[in-house]
């Protein structure tokens, strides 16, 4: 099952930005360092005590636009249907406000656990502050302050022991696989496509699908299960209340699936948002396919070797990934999905042999000697994979910081040349020989 979710709800200005941050353990506008995969963050992940969740921020929720009431009340909705724990966050400088009686009057109605996060309580002459916060009628608050950290840990240690534990989901020998991509790009289309019946509603309206939806099938004696997820739009852009709950439905999905499939418009081409989207996939590790969807509506003279190679030189990070063209509605290269599925899930659980490993990477330093960096030479001595789902290989070595990016690229190429990681991003960790 998924991890634990905790969402974030209050009015503007109280903090929920900062105390989502310092939750997360790092700045909500980060650059990946997968290169070219710049983008602002709707969901993060925390850990405490050894114990992993989900956080997502659900954006100010205030009365005093009164033609925006159905919204205010669809963001306390999703989190109180989607979150196992609901941080409700309020500014202890300011004091009870009108914002957050109707927040907290929407919150009364769920059955999950609600904690009142006094926030701005940055020292102990504030305290007395919080206890204001009696007066919602949800419970002893707890003072915090996210910008400095202070009752941070105690509200994590109640956040942790509200979480369900995280069980091991059991699904046999089945490979799963999710679509992703812009709205209307024709997620469902192929989904109903590839089972051969109507299980989704298909509208050529965007944003259709607004849950995900889980399918158990097999073809020629293998066992899949496709999961179709709503539309993903760039998250800096999520308006709608309701969009946010869809990206929510759809990273979950990506969670649990082994394969997520970049669906992309062929008569629309690339789109910079289309690459927000892979970056949910490139957060999880998940093997990768690229579907060109609705081929045989693109434009007039457009080749795929010619489209191809626009996509690649746009997504260079996925290099590594199959490209297929397909049509949902006349059927063509539908019977190359699964092939390329299959590839990516097995590329993810390949393990190579220690022995072969480590000639090969002793072979690569040897005719490409590593470069000077930080004052100095890296050398490996030893190659371990210790991890498939994705492959992730530990290079011991004499001094970490010796390696440079582009060195650790020319790795990578020479394992996928030797080994076929085709569809499945790879690690390599460096750790100094003891």
């Amino acid at each position: 099952m998924p991890l634990g979710l905790v969402a974030i709800v209050g009015a503007p200005n109280v903090g929920k930005s900062t105390l989502f941050n310092r939750m997360v353990g790092e700045r909500s506008s980060i650059v990946e360092d997968v290169p070219g995969v710049t983008r602002d963050r709707l969901y993060g992940k925390g850990e405490w005590l050894t114990k992993e969740f989900q956080i997502v921020d659900t954006g100010g929720i205030e009365i005093k636009n009164a033609p925006f009431q159905q919204e205010i009340r669809a963001q306390a909705e999703i989190a109180m249907e989607e979150a196992d724990v609901i941080l409700f966050v309020v500014d202890g400088k300011t004091g009870v406000t009108e914002d957050d009686r109707a927040v907290a009057k929407i919150l009364y109605k769920t059955s999950k656990p609600v904690l009142l996060v006094v926030n701005k309580i940055d020292n102990k002459d504030r305290l007395a502050d919080a206890y204001e916060f009696y007066a919602l009628g949800l419970g002893d608050p707890y003072p915090v302050s996210g910008s400095h950290g202070i009752g941070v840990g105690d509200l994590l240690d109640k956040v942790i022991s509200l979480l369900p534990e995280k069980e091991e989901e059991v699904k046999g020998d089945a490979v799963s696989f999710c679509f992703i991509g812009r709205p209307n790009v024709g997620k469902s289309s192929l989904t109903n496509a590839i089972l051969g019946e109507t299980r989704t509603i298909v509208k050529d309206i965007a944003g259709t699908t607004r849950d995900s939806i889980d399918t158990p099938f097999t073809y020629n004696d293998k066992n899949y299960v496709a999961i179709d997820t709503a539309g993903l739009v760039k998250r800096g852009r999520i308006y709608e209340a309701i969009d946010k709950y869809a990206a929510l439905r759809a990273l979950r999905a990506i969670e649990r699936s082994d394969v997520a499939i970049l669906v992309i418009d062929a008569s629309t081409g690339i789109l910079d948002q289309d690459r927000h989207v892979i970056g949910y996939a490139l957060d999880e590790c998940k093997g990768i396919v690229v579907v060109i969807n609705k081929w045989d509506i693109a434009g007039k003279g457009v080749q795929q070797q010619d489209f191809e190679a626009e996509f690649r030189r746009r997504f260079k990070f996925l290099e590594y990934a199959k490209v297929v063209f397909v049509s949902a509605k006349t059927g063509r290269g539908l019977d190359n999905i699964l092939p390329a599925v299959d590839q990516a899930y097995e590329s993810c659980s390949r393990r190579v042999p220690t022995s072969i490993l480590n000639t090969v990477i002793l072979d690569a330093q040897n005719m490409n000697p590593t470069p000077e960096f930080n004052h100095g030479r890296l050398k490996i001595n030893y190659v371990s994979q210790v991890a498939t789902n994705p492959p992730t290989f530990v290079m011991f070595c004499n001094e970490p910081n010796f390696a440079h990016f582009s060195y650790t690229r020319y790795l990578e190429n020479r394992l996928r040349d030797t080994f076929d990681f085709e569809g499945t991003p790879i690690k390599i960790i460096y750790r100094r020989k003891k």
